[in-house]
C-alpha cells in the first residue's frame, strides 16, 4: 500500500483549481469498441429488470435517460435503447491511464471516481502557461491518447471549479453530443457573478430536504442565500449546515486538493435477480462475496478490523450490521465466520434483494503468530494464504471455495464491478 497521503496548499485566490470530468465515460469507452453505435441511444448498466443505468450516451440522454435511472424506465422512454453490460475492469484500466496524465501535470490530484478528479495546478504555473491553457493541454492529451473527451472547470476554489465543469459539458441531442467549450473558466473577481444566479440546489450540501427548507424561507438562488444573515440560515438549517452554505454562497471554499491513495474500505454488494430467503442459497452468495473481498484486501496489501454486512429486503428496507474484531484481517475464513454470524441474527423470510460485505478500519496486515496446532498442518489462515499465493501465480480462477465450483465451467467468482449496476438477467 502506498504511503502517499497529503494535502495540497490551501486556496489563495490564484486561478489554479481544475475539476476534470470525463464525458459519458463508461459509454464513451464502449463506443471506442463499438463505433457503429455512435448514433444510437446507448446505455451502460444492469440490463435486467432490476438493473440501473450507470451511464447514458448523449443520444440516449435526449430521450430523458440519465444515470441511476432504473433500466426498466429507460426502456419505457426509449424502446430501441441499446443496453450494454458494464465492463468495470476495462473502465478501471482506462481510468488509470487518464489519471496518469493528470499526475504528469501535477502531484496534487484528488480522484473522486474513475472518471472525475480535482487538480491543483498552481505549482505548474511557474513553468507552464496559465491554468486554462493547462486545461486545454489535458483535454488534448486525453483525446490523442485515449480517443476520449473530457470537460474541465477552472476556478480559484474547488467547488467553483466543479460548477464550472457543467458549463463546459456537451449537450444531449438525438444526433449525438453537441460539444460545449470543453473548458470553462471562472475568472478571479467574477466568482459571485458566476455563482449567484444559479439555483441554490447546486451548492454542495443542498439535498432535497435542505432544498425544501430553503424554499420555505424564500431562498431559490445562491444569490438569495448569500443575502441572508448567517443567524437566519443557522436557525433554519442548523449551525453546521447554515455556516457551510453561507461560506459557499460567498465563494469561500478553504478545502485543498487532498491526495490519499489509501482506500477507506473494501467491499462488494450484489442485487439479486429475485429475492432470496433460502439460507443455504444466501450462504453461497455470502461465500462468493467474502472470497472477492478477501482477494481485494490481499491485492491491496491491507487488512481491516470492522466487518459489515448490508442487507436490503424486497420492500427496499435496508439495514447494516457490523462487528469489530481484535486484530486486522484479510483472511476469508475470518470475514466469512463474522458475516455468517451477523446474517444468522437477521430474519430473511421477507426475502433479500441485495446483500453486501465490506471491511473497513484498514491498515497494514499483522503477521500471524503460529500456535502448537499449526504444527499438525495448515490452519484456516495458512490455507487462505496458500489460496492467494496460487492465485497470484496462476490467476484468480485457478483455485477457490468448493462451493463456487461448477462442472465444466470456471469458478463462480465475483470480479470487481460485477453486478455493480444490478443483475443482467435471471440466469447467472
Amino acid at each position: 500500500m502506498s504511503d502517499v497521503a497529503y494535502e495540497g496548499p490551501a486556496p489563495d485566490g490564484v486561478l489554479g483549481f481544475l475539476h476534470v470530468d470525463m464525458d459519458a465515460f463508461f459509454v464513451s469507452c464502449e463506443l471506442l469498441r463499438r463505433p457503429e453505435l455512435r448514433t444510437e441511444p446507448v446505455v451502460v448498466g444492469g440490463t435486467g429488470n432490476r438493473g440501473v443505468v450507470a451511464a447514458a450516451s448523449y443520444v440516449a440522454r435526449s430521450y430523458g435517460i440519465h444515470s441511476a435511472m432504473p433500466t426498466s424506465r429507460a426502456r419505457q422512454l426509449c424502446p430501441h435503447v441499446v443496453l450494454l453490460p458494464g465492463d468495470h475492469g476495462y473502465y478501471a484500466e482506462v481510468s488509470r491511464r487518464v489519471m496518469a496524465v493528470f499526475a504528469d501535470i501535477t502531484p496534487y490530484v484528488e480522484p473522486l471516481s474513475l472518471d472525475e478528479a480535482f487538480l491543483d495546478v498552481r505549482g505548474a504555473l511557474r513553468n507552464r502557461a496559465e491554468a486554462a491553457e493547462i486545461a486545454q493541454e489535458i483535454r488534448a492529451r486525453i483525446l490523442d491518447q485515449e480517443g476520449l473527451t473530457c470537460s474541465i472547470g477552472v476556478a480559484t476554489v474547488k467547488f467553483l471549479a466543479k460548477l464550472a465543469t457543467e458549463e463546459a459539458k456537451p449537450r444531449a441531442s438525438q444526433r449525438g453530443p453537441v460539444f460545449g467549450s470543453g473548458v470553462h473558466v471562472v475568472e478571479p473577481g467574477r466568482e459571485l457573478a458566476f455563482l449567484h444566479p444559479k439555483p441554490a440546489r447546486e451548492l454542495w450540501g443542498v439535498g432535497p430536504k435542505t432544498g425544501e427548507k430553503l424554499a420555505r424561507i424564500g431562498i431559490e438562488t445562491i444569490g438569495d442565500l448569500a443575502a441572508q444573515p448567517l443567524d437566519r440560515l443557522t436557525a433554519a438549517l442548523g449551525s453546521s449546515t447554515g455556516a457551510h452554505l453561507h461560506q459557499l454562497a460567498h465563494a469561500r471554499d478553504p478545502r485543498p486538493v487532498v491526495v490519499d491513495s489509501r482506500s477507506k474500505s473494501i467491499g462488494h454488494e450484489e442485487t439479486f435477480p429475485r429475492d432470496l430467503s433460502d439460507r443455504s442459497v444466501l450462504s453461497r452468495e455470502l461465500i462468493r462475496m467474502v472470497d472477492a473481498v478477501a482477494t481485494r484486501l490481499h491485492t491491496a496489501g491491507v487488512a481491516g478490523r470492522t466487518v459489515q454486512l448490508k442487507v436490503r429486503f424486497g420492500d427496499f428496507t435496508t439495514i447494516t450490521r457490523s462487528a469489530t474484531i481484535a486484530q486486522p484481517t484479510d483472511k476469508a475464513n475470518v470475514i466469512r465466520s463474522t458475516t455468517e454470524a451477523l446474517l444468522a441474527k437477521i430474519d430473511v423470510d421477507l426475502g433479500i434483494r441485495l446483500l453486501g460485505v465490506s471491511v473497513s478500519q484498514l491498515g497494514e496486515p499483522i503477521a500471524h503468530q503460529l500456535s502448537f496446532d499449526d504444527a499438525a498442518g495448515p490452519g484456516p489462515n495458512e490455507t487462505d494464504d496458500i489460496v492467494e499465493a496460487i492465485r497470484d501465480r496462476f490467476g484468480g480462477d485457478a483455485i477457490g471455495p468448493a462451493t463456487l465450483a461448477r462442472p465444466g465451467k470456471p469458478l463462480d467468482r465475483m470480479v470487481p464491478g460485477q453486478q455493480q449496476w444490478g443483475p443482467d438477467d435471471l440466469n447467472r
